[in-house]
């Protein structure tokens, strides 16, 4: 246990580094000061901007309503910072407790926070990737490109991939009168988010408002002209789709390559960590002064059978980053878990989409009030035979209801009667997700236990 004069002393004089330098590390930052933290806070950022919101960029920048300069996350306090922005991490030496940039610098800490985020999953083909009109929509500097390419009025948008995101372009693009065309792999789009009974309705809303939906498809090439702008794409079922722009939404990638060899429990799917936030190394013994916060972190969730789960949700890297910075700076008995019940939301094609839980956990689906056919209700998702999560469209005052459900691990189905007369005698049926072990675009979520590939071990049996 840490003594109380350590940390009385380390709150006036320790070190603490952030790297990533966006809502995750920005609140995280302002909690540390609002705590008492008087020492030393170092923020290290990749890219030149200061923390902006990110949720903005599908939404009101591509609709020409907002500029991708204008979306500074607004500061909840000052925070006395040094700042690194525009210089990537490179490295970790945690025995001597370093964090190595991109120029060559060191920066030593006390205590560290890895809130580094994910990048957009880039078109797998280079040479095709760089077409001019080829996108990826994650950053600021990429909402500015693509806003401005939009305005210029394309005869065809591609978009390739239907989760969240693309859906959101795809919708933007229409209220802008631009044809669109959305290739998606998966049945449906959100499908790996929300599963295919959702995910039918989903698909409704696009072809209602016009979109040329193309569902079980694979985009196989891009193709572009003799001046190297993208000009069509070919599809796996032999089609052939021209676009001026192509914008590719294929997910994302945690940023955890530069911390290869550090000895922490880092990889593809992100910074292993316990309830509060601090980092396993790479044999699972849990570190006592590395944290991780944000779209990196999986973390185990004490209200979902402690899966280790890795959320891409704005509610998500606020409250990890506020436990934290509370756990940093505090003994072990006074440590605090992330219980939070994870929540995001959509506004697409004119409806306004809202989840608590987690949906993609469960196997059934039940809609309890509202009609798909109107697409307008409420899908309580079940796992085991309790509540895992819910998703409202155009429904949402009856979210904070089914939290409650969730939070006390209520049994599934729902054992209530409906106070909506049309949903009466439903019975749940199959949610519909896809086999986990094949790709699809777009979900919110990944599941991400033990797997015994991690180890790299081989196990022989006895005779």
């Amino acid at each position: 246990m840490i003594g109380d004069g350590f940390l009385e002393r380390f709150r006036r004089e320790g070190r603490i580094v952030v790297v990533g330098a966006s809502l995750a590390g920005l609140r995280a930052a302002e909690t540390l000061r609002d705590k008492g933290f008087a020492g030393s806070l170092t923020m290290i950022g990749d890219e030149p901007h200061e923390p902006y919101d990110r949720p903005p960029l599908s939404k009101q920048v591509l609709l020409g309503r907002a500029t991708a300069d204008r979306t500074a996350l607004p500061r909840r306090r000052s925070v006395d910072a040094t700042w690194r922005l525009g210089v990537p991490a490179t490295g970790l030496d945690m025995a001597a407790r370093r964090v190595r940039l991109g120029d060559g610098d060191e920066v030593p800490y006390d205590r560290l926070l890895i809130a580094t985020g994910v990048r957009a999953r880039p078109w797998p083909r280079e040479e095709e990737a760089e077409l001019d009109g080829v996108f990826v929509l994650r950053t600021r500097d990429d909402g500015a490109a693509l806003a401005r390419r939009l305005a210029e009025g394309p005869k065809r948008v591609l978009v390739i991939g239907a989760g969240f995101t693309g859906s959101e372009i795809a919708s933007a693009c229409r209220e802008r009168g631009l044809a669109v065309t959305v290739a998606e792999r998966g049945a449906a789009p959100l499908v790996g988010a929300l599963g295919g009974v959702v995910g039918a309705v989903a698909a409704e809303l696009q072809r209602e408002h016009g979109v040329d939906l193309r569902c079980g498809v694979m985009v196989t090439a891009l193709e572009g002209d003799a001046s190297g702008r993208v000009r069509a794409a070919h599809l796996s079922d032999g089609s052939t789709v021209e676009a001026e722009v192509v914008i590719v939404s294929l997910g994302a990638t945690r940023n955890t390559e530069w911390l290869a060899g550090s000895g922490l429990g880092a990889g593809p799917r992100g910074i292993a960590c316990d309830a509060g936030c601090r980092a396993f190394d790479f044999r699972g013994i849990v570190t006592d002064d590395i944290y991780a916060a944000g779209d990196v972190a999986r973390c185990p969730h004490p209200l979902f059978g402690y899966q280790f789960l890795s959320l891409e949700h704005w509610g998500n890297a606020v409250s990890q980053a506020g436990i934290a910075a509370h756990n940093m700076l505090s003994e072990s008995t006074d440590r605090l878990p992330h219980m939070e019940v994870p929540a995001f939301w959509s506004s697409q094609f004119g409806v306004n989409i809202k989840s608590v839980g987690v949906p993609s956990l469960g196997t059934q689906v039940l809609i309890t009030q509202g009609s798909l056919e109107e697409h307008r209700f409420i899908a309580v998702y079940g796992y085991q035979g309790r509540v895992i999560g819910a998703v409202a469209f155009d429904n949402a005052r009856w979210l904070p209801f089914y939290q409650e459900l969730i939070e006390r691990t209520a049994p599934f189905p729902p054992q209530f009667p409906t106070v909506d007369r049309r949903a009466e005698g439903q019975r749940p049926v199959d949610a519909g997700f896809p086999d986990p072990s094949v790709p699809s675009h777009g979900p919110t979520v990944t599941l991400s236990g033990y797997s015994p590939a991690d180890r790299r071990m081989t196990f022989t049996p006895a005779h």
